[in-house]
């Protein structure tokens, strides 16, 4: 049964609204995954969408009809409102809004669960790496890491102590690294935020919602490259999986 749904956030950060609209617009794959934003009104926004506010740096809006890739959304809209705050930096409204079609409170849920795992990688984004270019990975476990407790088994196959809490400095293996000093700037059942100087790791806990487990590596090292990452990560998945 289809049903609307809406998912709201406001927050503050330490950025420029130049900064934040950046972010949102053209540095995605710092903090979310690569998208392009055709920069007008009614140009062409990510999953075959379309812009409908363009307003730098205050507000951009993006929404699409049955997206691509997407099944099972007929609708999907984004929209961001970006005020400079008193005395220094910005203040943010996300709202992401639609349509759920199938399995509707797992759907939302997921989705409203995310929104504050991907706005805190933002905020942390602009806290730590502004201005800088990222190259951004991503890998999935196999299908055995759909299982309950997956995600458990992904966090301590890098090392990752049961007991570790947000603002910790860790210990960590990380594939293509090796052992690594990272700060835990997000930790709660569903995911857990890894930062080091040169890139974010992001662990997904999707199997809580049927799905994988995954990761993303926002890199902002020189030189990095997204295939060798993938590959490495995706390597890594598979044996703690097999």
């Amino acid at each position: 049964m289809s049903k609307e749904f809406e998912i709201v956030r406001e927050f503050e950060v330490d950025a420029s609204p130049e900064q934040v609209w950046e972010a949102i617009t053209t540095g995605t794959a710092a903090w979310l995954w690569p998208m392009e934003y055709e920069p007008r009104e009614g140009g062409s926004a990510p999953f075959g969408g379309t812009v409908t506010a363009w307003d730098p740096p205050r507000r951009m809006t993006g929404r699409v009809e049955n997206p691509e890739d997407v099944p099972g959304q007929p609708l999907n809209q984004l929209d961001h409102v970006i005020r400079p705050r008193e005395g220094g930096g910005s203040w943010v409204r996300y709202v992401h809004s639609g349509i759920f079609v199938d399995d509707w409170d797992n759907q939302y849920d997921g989705a409203d669960k995310h929104t504050d795992f991907y706005l805190h990688t933002l905020r942390q984004f602009l806290l730590h790496f502004t201005g800088r270019s990222a190259v951004f990975a991503g890998a999935d476990g196999p299908a055995a890491s759909s299982a309950p407790g997956a995600f458990e088994v992904l966090s301590r196959g890098l090392g990752l102590p049961d007991d570790a809490t947000e603002g910790t400095t860790v210990r960590v293996d990380l594939p293509g690294v090796g052992p690594a000093d990272a700060v835990v700037d997000y930790r709660d059942a569903y995911f857990v935020g890894l930062r080091t100087d040169t890139a974010m790791y992001r662990l997904f806990g999707r199997n809580h919602f049927g799905a994988p487990v995954g990761i993303s590596v926002h890199d902002f090292a020189p030189g990095a490259d997204a295939k060798r990452i993938e590959s490495v990560w995706q390597s890594r998945l598979n044996g703690l999986f097999s």
